[in-house]
């Protein structure tokens, strides 16, 4: 698909759909709307009238008006309040438009929005992800696709001339989400920790980034006795995925974006079982390498002035006659020993490592995401991730830049005293605590790997899938939240 940025005015646009965005209980037809109404006999002004459209937030209406006018098809998009337009109120406006047109088989459209802040370049591209996003469709695995209206061509942005940098900069950026949103969304027997490397390894030679993938040799030489515990189970070899993106000259700063990499989690001999289990969804418990591999295809492409490693320890959580059991000690490469008392806890033990890693980066950060706790999905629902830290210039930081994405997140506290659940009579500690606050004492858990390096953990179990179409996500993965991790390395 093409975008088309034009200064065109509304009034003089030709093609198969033009759409309008209007605010809530705002619907007025400003000047050159009514000459637009005078040239379409009425059209507009009657379709508003007819349907009682009141712009409220997610509403869309449209009519076909015949080949003797020079639009087709008219399309109004409800905004909401007028106060609240964000980058992502355009997103959502953008997508709900571009799915309506392609229902309607129209193969170019029109579409005109509000700007945001007079910000041209920032309007464009929200409107363009919010396209991009809305119309993707993940059909690999079926054999005979349902039978879609023909593709959307070519979107012209009206009023949004010259921004072309803006456009190209958001399709960067989808190419990540999207990449996230297929490896999340393939089956355990199509993503494993051997084609998540390879998927690394893609990305490096596609766009010129430095790769390391250690192995189970290398991992035991650096003593990642918690990652390779819960490797130990799987017939499939650990892979330990060290990519590293590096801009030319002097980098502005350097930082480390740690993704959980379990390509399938069966609990372990803690075995998932039972309604409510979700075993059958643990393809996604690898969400945070999935994301992590997507900021990194997009960062690659936008080329900042950051350094920045992208980490995942990947395995499977399997059970064998190797498995770990209930009560085995691992020793961390930091050191630290971790009594096992529950094998389905074991993300955060491949993570453990993972974070011993990248402090020894010397880097000025390290963000890690996972799909970690259920408790998370409990305190916040599906479609808000839990944010852990104590650096309040990195949250806030981070923050800001999810709000531009327009990605939920919410800060939690780090209550310290809720470690001492964890804390073992044989061990330096469990690796559970107990069930209250759950993904609270996970986080606690993850922090005793790090010594100095500002942290912050993100828990985003929920978010990275919807079961049904939500904005411009269709039902499926999401590619959660890579446009988060894109905007912090930016900022």
């Amino acid at each position: 698909m093409e975008f088309q940025p034009t200064d065109t005015p509304r009034l003089d646009w030709t093609g198969d759909a033009l759409a309008l965005g209007f605010f809530e209980d705002a619907v007025e037809l400003s000047a050159d709307l009514t000459q637009l109404d005078e040239k379409l006999d009425g059209a507009l002004a009657e379709l508003i009238e007819d349907t009682e459209f009141k712009g409220k937030d997610g509403s869309t209406i449209f009519i076909r008006l015949g080949k003797r006018y020079p639009i087709r098809k008219l399309i109004l998009v409800g905004l909401g309040k007028g106060e609240k337009l964000s980058a992502d109120t355009l997103r959502q406006g953008g997508a709900a438009a571009a799915k309506l047109a392609q229902k309607e088989r129209c193969q170019t459209l029109g579409i005109s929005l509000p700007l945001l802040n007079e910000d041209r370049p920032l309007t464009a591209q929200a409107i363009a992800e919010g396209i991009e996003l809305g119309l993707h469709q993940d059909t690999r695995f079926k054999s005979e696709p349902e039978e879609k209206p023909p593709e959307l061509q070519t979107v012209a942005l009206l009023g949004l001339g010259g921004t072309e940098a803006a456009l190209e900069k958001a399709k960067m950026i989808c190419s990540g989400v999207i990449l996230a949103r297929e490896l999340v969304a393939a089956p355990a027997n199509e993503v494993t920790p051997v084609t998540l490397a390879e998927t690394a390894k893609a990305i490096a030679s596609d766009y010129g980034l430095e790769i390391e993938v250690l192995g189970q040799k290398e991992c035991e030489d650096l003593g990642m006795g918690a990652f390779l515990g819960v490797a130990q189970a799987s017939d499939l070899p650990p892979q330990f995925i060290h990519l590293t993106y590096k801009p030319q000259g002097t980098p502005r700063r350097k930082l480390a974006i740690v993704g959980k990499g379990l390509t399938f989690d069966s609990g372990g001999l803690n075995i998932k079982a039972g309604a409510g289990s979700s075993i059958e969804m643990m393809k996604t418990d690898m969400g945070g390498a999935g994301a992590t591999l997507g900021a990194a295809k997009a960062i690659a492409q936008l080329k900042p002035d950051v350094e920045v490693h992208f980490i995942s320890a990947a395995t499977e959580n399997m059970i064998s006659g190797h498995a770990m059991h209930p009560g085995d000690i691992l020793k961390a490469s930091n050191g630290k020993t971790i009594e096992v008392n529950n094998t389905d806890a074991e993300g955060r033990l491949t993570l453990a490592d993972a974070l011993v890693f990248a402090e020894k980066l010397e880097v000025e950060a390290i963000v890690d995401l996972a799909t970690l706790t259920g408790a998370c999905v409990v305190a916040l629902g599906n479609k808000i991730a839990g944010l852990w830290t104590a650096d309040d210039t990195l949250a806030a930081d981070f923050m800001s830049a999810s709000e531009l994405a327009g990605e939920q997140f919410w800060r939690m506290p780090l209550e310290e005293s809720y470690f001492d659940s964890m804390k073992s009579v044989v061990a330096d500690m469990k690796n559970t605590g107990a069930r209250a606050g759950g993904s609270i004492s996970a986080a606690l858990f993850l922090k005793q790997f790090i010594k100095e390096t500002p942290w912050m953990h993100l828990d985003i179990a929920a978010p990275v899938w919807t079961d049904k179409d939500d904005r411009y996500h269709s039902a499926g993965a999401t590619g959660f939240p890579v446009r988060s991790l894109v905007n912090w390395v930016l900022s």
